[in-house]
């Protein structure tokens, strides 16, 4: 891969911007309650700014591996510049699952970027292009996790970074699951038998929405969601009371 092939837009360094921001702030408060407004907005910005940055992450890990599997195309199409006006609609990639995050806490799956899997030298790498997106959220949440755990901070700035973790870790376990339309089953797809391929296609439109259908509504397939997310969590070292402090803070309309 070409050095110059990779150019983050302004657009990437004004939500990590933001997101410093957030942090600044959740760092700097003295909280006692919840209701400390430093705190909440600090939280809030660092959540919400981080969460938009884990998005294009997500979407330009898909374009990278993308690009190293033999699309260069992705090139073209400005998704390797980590700007969220290239992937996809902005509204459903950016502003829809912020909005979801906002109301139900269940962060869904982000913008897409159009692959040309037919350039992609092997099933092998088709695979790995669908892995990329999940294993970035991973990767994040176990580093934020680790962060809290390792580095001295304040608790401000604590319940933020692992309320974000959590996210980032729920967003994997969602995207890694093996449902027509999700990064989990098109990493299986390429190694499916014709007909099972077939019947993906069809189905995909509409899998995704039955399935988020399933976890607003039908409360033994939320829990068994959350608890399979809790505790890959806990097994990355994320502690769920900070975290739970950190989602109350940045839900502060329902307080």
């Amino acid at each position: 891969m070409q050095r110059s092939a990779v150019r983050p837009s302004p657009v990437f360094f004004g939500l990590l911007a933001l997101t410093v921001v957030g942090g600044v702030l959740a760092a700097l408060s003295h909280p006692t309650t919840t209701k400390d407004t430093m705190l909440t907005a600090g939280v809030f910005l660092l959540v919400l700014g981080g969460w938009a940055v884990s998005l294009t992450l997500h979407e330009f890990g898909h374009a990278i591996v993308a690009y190293r599997g033999g699309d260069h195309s992705v090139a073209a199409k400005g998704y390797l510049n980590m700007d969220v006006r290239h992937y996809a609609d902005p509204v459903l990639s950016l502003v829809l699952p912020l909005v979801f995050l906002a109301l139900g806490g269940i962060p869904l799956p982000g913008g897409a970027v159009w692959i040309n899997r037919w350039a992609l030298r092997s099933r092998a790498a088709s695979s790995w292009v669908s892995l990329a997106g999940p294993l970035s959220n991973l990767v994040l949440g176990i580093l934020l996790s680790l962060a809290v755990v390792y580095i001295p901070m304040s608790v401000g700035l604590a319940i933020g970074m692992s309320y974000l973790a959590l996210l980032e870790i729920l967003t994997f376990v969602l995207n890694i699951l093996p449902v027509p339309g999700l990064d989990g089953f098109g990493a299986i797809e390429p190694f499916l038998s014709p007909d099972a391929r077939e019947f993906a296609a069809k189905v995909r439109p509409w899998a995704p929405l039955a399935l988020f259908a399933l976890l607003f509504a039908v409360a033994p397939v939320r829990t068994a969601f959350w608890d399979a997310a809790s505790y890959l969590f806990r097994l990355i070292g994320g502690d769920e009371e900070l975290a739970y402090y950190g989602q109350l803070t940045f839900m502060f309309w329902r307080r």
